[in-house]
């Protein structure tokens, strides 16, 4: 069973279980690769929970970024990953029928990444 919460130095625990639980719900469990879309009537609440995550997470994978070597293939993947995740805080969801799907789908994928990051799952190998 995975610990619910991971605590950095001086900050309040990060609630990864729950931030992939938020992700799951836009892009189903990780690995599956044909999930239902979200439910529309609870798109806005997602994408507020998603937008949210993202908002508490990017500054404590930056304090990671903080503790990796400057040259290094991990700090360089993470702090793209954390320029990618601003980005898409930046816009807004595209005005098509689809588009707040896509805009969720969107930002679960770079939640997902963040967290690999700030959980260390990410690291490259070499």
């Amino acid at each position: 069973m995975s610990t619910p919460a991971k605590q950095t130095a001086g900050t309040a625990p990060v609630d990864t279980v729950t931030m992939r639980e938020t992700a799951a719900r836009a892009l189903g469990s990780e690995g599956e690769t044909d999930a239902p879309p979200p439910a529309p009537e609870n798109l806005d609440i997602l994408i507020s929970q998603l937008r949210g995550h993202l908002e508490l997470l990017i500054p404590e994978v930056e304090k990671v970024l903080g503790r990796l070597p400057k040259d290094g293939t991990a700090r360089y993947c993470a702090s793209a990953c954390v320029g990618e995740a601003c980005g898409k805080l930046q816009t807004r969801p595209a005005p098509r029928a689809d588009g707040e799907v896509e805009y969720a789908r969107s930002l679960a994928r770079v939640l997902r990444a963040l967290l690999d990051h700030f959980e260390g799952n990410a690291a490259p190998s070499s």
